[in-house]
């Protein structure tokens, strides 16, 4: 029954305190903003204000009335300045979620730079273990998506970042150091220490040892890569990271890197987005902060397009 324009023909009355003054604010004749509140009052059956009170006085249920129109027009007003700032890429919501722990090197770094530089933007993320990010990314419970396994979701876009070499991690002394690079037999007699995720979204699987039909002795998970490094280092397994997560260990001395296959796996790590949200300037300008950040500091990585 009420509607935006009565509670805000009820805030002019009450500024005013006349009808003529009140059409003059609302661009109406007093013909006209009379016939409204008559209108309105049949429907509610009831007077909203005394006729011919000076100043105008409004009934109880007029009084009612202004409580709901200061409520409900300061809401309006907001909600109408929000969505001018989110056309005009000031404010927005960006919540990301990551499928591996090893992005949080590059990924806080790049989100302190971009609170500063959007300060009107809602951020959050999450990690990718516990849920499924890309359908999730598709249904609008987030916004954008850091994954190394693109899939086909309608609706959703994947824009890379850069590539990367997926590298073997192994002991300083071990057996397998002596090799310039390592084949998917040489893991067949090795535990294999990865993150707790499915193995088709694991590139050690899916790229190196699936296709040439070889299974490792064990595999052993952590959600830590700092655990994952420590366990390599002491001799209980062998890890495959990407390239710029292992070159701090081994510039350490912690560890030692070997090539899976002789010219290496170099997959890419993607930002998925919702198609309708690609070129929102708050999401534009993230994709290329992230692109920035991880070509200059991540040792390794190389530009795709």
């Amino acid at each position: 029954m009420l509607e935006v324009r009565h509670l805000k023909t009820l805030i002019a009355l009450r500024e005013t305190g006349s009808l003529v003054e009140a059409a003059e604010r609302l661009f109406l004749t007093q013909s006209a903003l009379s016939h409204q509140l008559k209108e309105l009052e049949s429907r509610l059956e009831c007077e909203l204000f005394i006729r011919k009170s000076r100043p105008l006085r409004f009934s109880e249920a007029g009084k009612r009335l202004l409580l709901l129109a200061d409520e409900v027009i300061a809401k309006v007003s907001e909600a109408e300045r929000d969505v001018k700032k989110l056309v005009h890429g000031e404010a927005g919501r960006l919540y990301m979620a990551i499928e591996c722990h090893s992005c949080f090197n590059w990924l806080m770094p790049t989100i302190d730079i971009y609170r500063n530089q959007w300060p009107g933007i809602e951020l959050d993320f999450s990690g990718g273990f516990t849920f499924e990010p890309l359908p999730a990314l598709a249904q609008g419970d987030i916004d954008l998506v850091i994954t190394s396994d693109p899939q086909a979701i309608k609706g959703v876009e994947y824009v890379p970042l850069f590539g990367y070499e997926m590298q073997i991690a192994i002991a300083n002394q071990h057996a397998l150091s002596e090799k310039q690079f390592l084949q998917p037999a040489d893991l067949a007699d090795q535990v294999l220490i990865t993150y707790p995720v499915a193995r088709d979204r694991l590139d050690v699987f899916k790229q190196f040892l699936e296709p040439a039909g070889i299974e490792p002795q064990s595999v052993r998970t952590s959600e830590l890569t700092l655990m994952m490094v420590q366990l390599v280092a002491s001799g209980r397994g062998v890890c495959a990271l990407p390239n710029w997560v292992l070159a701090e260990y081994v510039a350490q001395g912690l560890i030692s890197v070997r090539s899976a296959g002789k010219s290496g796996i170099w997959p890419t790590l993607y930002a998925a987005v919702r198609e309708e949200q690609l070129m929102l300037p708050f999401i534009q300008e993230f994709l290329q902060l992230a692109k920035a950040h991880c070509l200059k500091n991540l040792q390794g990585v190389v530009q795709v397009n």
